[in-house]
């Protein structure tokens, strides 16, 4: 039985993974989805005093709380602050680490920082202008989505806090390398936002050189969306098996899985 930790991205919420969650558990394992403070479930939370620090808290807590070791910590989009937090500060709770289609900072680094100019312009502007420093969401179709998977994301989206989004997040490189990881390239339609974290993972100097050493790395692509836990889930699920039972027969650099025929 393998544990697994899932945290969403912005505007998301533990509900994004209800498809994942259900493929695992069914399987026997454990599977535990966590949605932050001031989103989802948890909107009503909602406060000018959320910071990165507090949604790191939340999935520590949750870990701890779960009483897991040798966790396999999957982190969509946004929340690759967070994983890479964890894997600095707790490393002997992690089996793995999967980025999906996530942020992937540098030390000292932001979430906001490898956006373009007048995405991080208008998100400030916006979390500036609301009562309680937030920023709404996009329209899901930006993530690939259609039909009912975008009704059903355009409903359940929440406004997200605006602090996370320029907060530096200091670690060490070396130390998080330490921890096997997955990066999921989620390329049909590829998200704008993820674009430079692309081109940094393909540079071997990346991390002074740590991102392709330390406890190994593997780059696997997905051809669907920026929310593969909706639009792609038996692809997302077999990826997080294949993390919790690393190393495994075969395993190379890179590899390429379809999301559909």
């Amino acid at each position: 039985m393998a544990h697994f930790v899932l945290v969403h991205g912005a505007w998301h919420g533990g509900w994004c993974w209800r498809r994942v969650v259900q493929a695992l558990t069914s399987q026997g394992h454990r599977a535990h989805a966590v949605t932050l403070t001031g989103v989802g479930e948890r909107a009503h939370l909602m406060s000018s005093a959320i910071t990165l620090e507090t949604h790191i808290t939340d999935v520590l807590q949750a870990i701890a709380a779960e009483e897991l070791e040798d966790v396999v910590l999957a982190v969509h989009s946004y929340a690759g602050m967070i994983g890479t937090a964890i894997a600095d500060r707790q490393a002997h709770r992690l089996k793995h680490l999967v980025y999906v289609d996530a942020v992937v900072p540098r030390p000292g680094e932001s979430w906001g920082a490898t956006h373009a100019s007048a995405t991080r312009e208008s998100r400030l502007a916006a979390a500036a202008a609301s009562p309680d420093y937030s920023f709404p969401p996009p329209d899901p179709a930006v993530f690939g989505l259609a039909g009912d998977d975008l009704e059903w994301v355009r409903r359940r989206q929440t406004p997200h806090p605006g602090h996370p989004y320029q907060a530096p997040l200091e670690f060490d490189p070396k130390r998080v390398a330490a921890v096997p990881r997955t990066f999921v390239n989620c390329t049909q339609p590829a998200l704008g936002t993820i674009d430079a974290i692309r081109l940094r993972l393909r540079d071997p100097r990346y991390w002074d050189g740590a991102w392709q050493g330390g406890g190994g790395v593997r780059m696997v692509e997905l051809r669907t969306g920026h929310d593969p836990m909706i639009s792609a889930p038996a692809e997302l699920t077999r990826i997080l098996l294949e993390a919790a039972a690393w190393p495994f027969a075969g395993q190379a650099a890179a590899q390429s899985l379809n999301s559909g025929p």
